[in-house]
């Protein structure tokens, strides 16, 4: 930062106590405040040359430092905008010059700065509009500020054209001589820059150090003591890394408002832009004409930096980008927010890396990858992509004891959409759903297309709550949606919601979530639909099976109990049975008999084993607590169908894993020891209550 340091004393002794108007063009836009610097001292050095008084020297350079105040009253859209303006934004533009005046008016006590400020915008030959002086009507300083600062403005690069060399500048500045520019000026600057210029700078410099008086300088202005640019060298001191200027990646530093904060040479070389040229403008997608892989416009919405500073979340896209040598690369870009010590976001880095040759093999890849697992009309994951993500989600979800969920939605009344309007129309409502479903997911959730108008969204790290939440504002903004492609009319959509639970598998998680669907569609569609007790049930499933004298083929016995009454706990058995697939071979009075295949639903990595296991439940309320208690008590006791089957350990596991699926359907745990003594005295003690279970079990 000592360039920085000694800008701020040259400033000092410049303008005095005046520094702070430069200081607060500085604040709005360096590069710009960086541009009246360099052509202060191109003036200075230029008056030296041409032998002009001190005091005339001081009135130009000080004119030439705040020539650009004005830009302050501009909008950061069309002040750093990288393409060109639009006629309003030009108007807007011209006013800035009258800004400028204005500014300095109060605080000002030289007039000839004023006067120079406005009138270095206007034309030699009078022909631009808005200013009334003509030739040399037009103040001496403000024919020498036009020069100047039209060549260092050639001669700097831009982000949308490279600097122009300094012969080419100055065949530009002859070009416009006798129109923009004095003739006579441009021949002297001319001369002046093709007989070493640098001398008179250095002279410009030991003047400004050591020969202005202090107290006259400041007799101009009204004194303020201001800080330097310590606020922004705090923020970017958050984003100091040793290795930016040695890396190859593209590494960008934005400000929450997409004002480019830092450009590293790997961005120079990626983009062809230089660091001088990109810093101060906005990061959007027409600075680099980004696209997706695919060529497609980016919209903001989709642009992944705009995304990551909105929704404070680290963003990863591949896209395509454009260079300055009209060169399309593709990177991917990494945007990840940047945060304070107090939590406030303070802006995000951007690294843009060039996968280009990389492409061809990857491409062709992805693009096998694509076909096998998208479903080509939405481009959502087709069922097979779903039933592999959904497993391998189930398993780990249940291994990390965290909660995951499941979505099923289903478009109502879908058949008579193709029947009314065609079956183009009912693809385009489909395509519509699935962008809906899409926009409404978190960074790892999965949305597929299960079948017909069937779609499914997985909900990682995410419990039935916030996944029913989510479903209702999803059922809500599609239901308020007009549809083009059904003339204006409206759909609506039914969802069935769960969350995995002990003893899921897939199967039964999906078949659970489906029974929700259905009851969703039978209660009159449009609404959304929560079944399950999710990982909340968990809390005794761990818990170690007591050693008991068990029976030969028995591999566990257990009471347990539930708070629920016995008509509740029947329903929640009934949705057992239907999830997992199991037969019921039994139904007398309280007891109810399961057969569980080897090679039905249940756990289907079991599917080539054919031990199944047989589950008898008994159902009974202590009679002690008959009009004291809803609770319900049901002894499970879980055996090998044929006692000598071989293989008994994997049976054993197997049966701990249905146990802890029948807890959680039935919302059970287990009895404690003590009570479990007292139910076990004999069938006197309780008072047995059949009706409910059978009724309900009996059309299975």
């Amino acid at each position: 930062m000592r360039w920085l340091e000694r800008d701020n004393q040259l400033l000092q002794v410049r303008l005095g106590i005046a520094s702070s108007l430069f200081l607060a063009l500085r604040c709005k836009n360096s590069h710009t405040a960086s541009h009246c610097l360099r052509v202060t001292m191109l003036t200075g050095a230029w008056g030296a040359a041409l032998g002009m008084p001190e005091r005339q020297r001081d009135t130009l350079e000080v004119a030439s430092l705040l020539h650009d105040i004005g830009k302050i009253g501009v909008p950061d859209r069309i002040l750093l905008k990288p393409g060109p303006l639009t006629p309003d934004e030009s108007s807007t533009m011209e006013q800035y010059r009258l800004m400028g005046r204005e500014i300095l008016r109060p605080s000002c006590n030289v007039p000839e700065v004023l006067e120079i400020v406005h009138y270095c915008a206007a034309w030699y030959d009078g022909s631009r509009p808005g200013w009334k002086l003509r030739g040399e009507e037009i103040p001496l300083g403000a024919r020498m500020l036009a020069i100047a600062d039209a060549y260092d403005a050639m001669t700097t690069e831009q982000v949308y054209r490279p600097a122009m060399s300094p012969e080419m500048a100055l065949a530009e500045l002859y070009r416009c001589a006798g129109k923009q520019f004095d003739p006579e000026l441009v021949k002297q600057f001319a001369q002046f820059q093709l007989h070493d210029p640098k001398k008179y700078h250095q002279q410009v410099l030991r003047r400004w150090l050591k020969q202005l008086d202090p107290e006259l300088t400041k007799a101009q202005w009204c004194y303020q003591n201001l800080d330097s640019d310590a606020a922004r060298r705090n923020i970017l001191s958050l984003f100091c890394r040793r290795h930016l200027e040695t890396t190859r990646t593209g590494i960008v530093f934005v400000d929450p408002f997409l004002k480019i904060l830092y450009w590293n040479p790997g961005a120079e070389r990626l983009t062809g832009i230089s660091k001088s040229s990109a810093e101060e403008r906005l990061f959007q997608p027409d600075l680099l004409l980004i696209r997706d892989e695919h060529g497609r416009e980016l919209t903001e919405g989709d642009f992944p930096v705009l995304q990551a500073l909105q929704k404070g979340e680290q963003r990863y896209r591949r896209v395509l980008i454009r260079t300055r040598s009209a060169r399309d690369f593709i990177v991917d870009m990494h945007v990840a927010p940047v945060m304070d010590g107090s939590g406030i976001l303070q802006g995000a880095v951007v690294t843009m890396h060039d996968v280009s040759p990389e492409l061809s093999l990857v491409a062709r890849c992805q693009s096998l990858y694509e076909m096998a697992t998208r479903d080509p009309l939405t481009q959502v994951a087709n069922r097979a992509e779903f039933d592999r993500v959904h497993s391998m989600f189930v398993k780990a979800h249940l291994d990390r004891k965290l909660p995951c969920s499941l979505i099923l939605a289903d478009l109502d009344h879908f058949k008579s959409i193709n029947d009314t309007y065609g079956h183009q129309a009912g693809d385009e409502v489909l395509k519509a759903f699935a962008k809906v479903l899409k926009s409404s997911c978190r960074t790892g959730d999965v949305v597929a297309r299960y079948g017909g108008e069937e779609f499914a969204i997985l909900c990682p790290d995410c419990d039935q709550t916030a996944a029913a939440r989510r479903a209702e504002a999803i059922r809500t903004a599609w239901a308020e949606m007009d549809q083009p492609a059904l003339g204006g009319q409206r759909s609506t959509a039914s969802f069935g919601v769960t969350e995995v639970q002990p003893g899921d598998t897939p199967s039964s998680m999906l078949a659970r979530a489906d029974r929700a669907l259905y009851m969703a569609k039978e209660s009159g569609r449009n609404v959304v639909v929560q079944l399950g007790t999710g990982l909340a049930s968990a809390s005794d499933t761990d818990q170690e099976i007591h050693p008991q004298r068990l029976e030969q083929g028995v591999l566990l016995e257990q009471v347990l109990v539930t708070p629920v009454p016995v008509s509740i706990a029947a329903q929640k058995l009934q949705g057992f049975v239907a999830d997992h697939r199991v037969k019921v071979t039994q139904r007398e009075e309280n007891h109810v008999q399961l057969l569980v295949e080897g090679g039905g639903g249940f756990l289907r990595r079991w599917a080539n084993r054919k031990n199944a296991l047989v589950v008898d439940l008994w159902f009974f309320v202590p009679q002690q607590q008959q009009k004291t208690s809803s609770s319900t008590r049901i002894r499970v006791r879980i055996a090998l169908r044929r006692p000598r089957e071989r293989r008994r350990s994997e049976a054993l596991e197997r049966s701990h894993q249905l146990l802890a699926s029948l807890k959680a359907y039935l919302m059970a745990s287990e009895l404690p020891e003590t009570e479990e003594k007292d139910s076990s005295k004999g069938d006197q003690q309780v008072q047995w209550v059949p009706a409910e279970i059978h009724q309900l079990l009996s059309d299975r």
